[in-house]
């Protein structure tokens, strides 16, 4: 029986990022539909689109439409087909916090890639991914400040991380540096907007793609470096 092609994903993305999300869940699905062909390790690089976003934050449509000068209608518009984007790869952006809905707001995310960092670092990329999922459901369905520490340690906590380790993780100004130096290497590569997946380090998928593109662009990757280990054989 042959055994599946393995192969890395890194992908570089924010937590404010709600494409990030759907490009995500739109990988799961092709991943499912190449299920016993192909296996995918993902690691997440940190990528912060608002690196100047203030400790109190911002209103999220009043931000995005400063940032890219839309009207409300276009704003809604916008809203509306992301949202149904999300529901046809699996995921929701409806609120679910229980209490009563505070208002949505963008937060800076540097504290939140150094947790990501360090726990692909100390507990590897399954537990990771298991924390950013975590964040993002945390952000945009509970609508929760994830710049804020307490909040965060909690959130660690919620995955199976332990409190000390996230504490020193939020005070590491190393961590803070490697979080820089993982966004000048996606400038470097011509990354200046997430979701951007790397495949084995070398075939970069830009942007949230179909199901069908990231099972499409898995299995050229695999044919290709199958040839290419049989020419170098």
């Amino acid at each position: 029986m042959t055994r599946p092609a393995k192969v890395t994903i890194d992908i570089w993305s924010d937590v404010m990022c709600p494409w990030c999300i759907i490009g995500y869940s739109q990988l799961q699905k092709g991943l499912q539909s190449l299920a016993g062909e192909i296996e995918a390790e993902v690691r997440w690089h940190a990528f912060q689109l608002n690196p100047d976003m203030p400790e109190e934050g911002e209103e999220q449509q009043a931000h995005l439409a400063r940032k890219y000068g839309r009207s409300p209608d276009q704003m809604a518009a916008a809203r509306g087909q992301m949202k149904e984007i999300a529901a046809r790869a699996g995921y929701s952006f409806d609120y679910t916090g229980g209490a009563e809905q505070p208002e949505a707001r963008l937060w800076n995310t540097l504290r939140a890639h150094k947790l990501l960092l360090w726990t692909l670092a100390q507990h590897g990329p399954e537990k990771q991914t298991e924390l950013k999922l975590a964040l993002f459901g945390a952000h945009f369905q509970q609508r929760r400040n994830v710049s804020d520490p307490a909040v965060l340690i909690k959130i660690a906590e919620s995955v199976g991380i332990e409190r000390a380790g996230a504490e020193a993780a939020l005070d590491s100004a190393v961590l803070a540096q490697q979080a820089l130096e993982e966004q000048r290497m996606a400038y470097d590569m011509n990354v200046t907007g997430v979701p951007a997946m790397l495949i084995n380090g070398k075939f970069m998928v830009p942007g949230s793609q179909e199901p069908e593109t990231y099972a499409n662009a898995l299995r050229r990757v695999v044919a290709r470096e199958a040839e290419m280990a049989a020419r170098a054989g």
